[in-house]
């Protein structure tokens, strides 16, 4: 089996053990009962999930794939409110990476996590790796290696920020708040931005431009 393929049947598993848990609870669903509702072998199950509560894994990363894919193509002329006001209304306005459905549901395992360890995990580990792809983005725009301490201090502040504000929002919007501020692409960026900035000591966020390379004498 190919990695996409093998991704591609993660994901389709994860969402329908994400639905499972939100409707009935984590304790009363089975392996038996996700292979069923996707139409495999629990066996099946098993050799792609180390159990049934890591089944949310693939599903619950999708709460910070639409964010991360933004981030990668941050470019270094830009700030970090220009960017993401940018690039998020040119998705809306276009094909998102993770379909809608799919955030929803992340959503679910995200505030599901509050009273869930093994769930609390899977959010948890998507938030590392969060962490770990805010190091490669920091350490460009720094200009550092990706282990020097103030890159992995500023990463760590960095998705600590992405964290808060994802469960901030989903917790909103499944408790029915008025989520308007959330909606505006401008005010949206900004608040992410704002957040960035203030955890990072204002490191990260502004334009940074590479030094000019020296002239070569004639």
């Amino acid at each position: 089996m190919s990695e996409q393929r093998r991704a591609r049947l993660r994901l389709e598993i994860s969402r329908e053990a994400a639905r499972l848990f939100w409707e009935q609870g984590v304790a009363a669903t089975s392996g038996d009962q996700i292979a069923e509702a996707v139409g495999l072998s629990t066996r099946t199950i098993w050799r792609h999930f180390r159990s049934k509560e890591s089944c949310a894994e693939p599903i619950v990363m999708q709460g910070v794939v639409t964010l991360l894919s933004v981030l990668r193509s941050w470019p270094r002329e830009s700030s970090l409110e220009d960017h993401l006001a940018a690039e998020l209304a040119g998705l809306r306005r276009g094909t998102p990476p993770v379909d809608l459905a799919d955030e929803m549901l992340a959503m679910k395992m995200i505030r599901l996590a509050d009273t869930e360890p093994a769930l609390r995990t899977a959010w948890l580990m998507a938030c590392n790796q969060t962490e770990l792809e805010m190091r490669v983005i920091i350490a460009d725009r720094l200009e550092r290696q990706a282990g020097d301490l103030q890159v992995l201090i500023h990463a760590a502040a960095a998705a600590a920020v992405v964290r808060v504000l994802e469960e901030h929002i989903g917790a909103a919007y499944l408790d029915g708040q008025d989520i308007t501020e959330f909606t505006d692409v401008t005010a949206l960026s900004r608040r992410y931005a704002h957040a960035i900035r203030t955890a990072t000591g204002g490191a990260v966020g502004d334009p940074v431009a590479r030094a000019p390379e020296p002239e070569t004498a004639p």
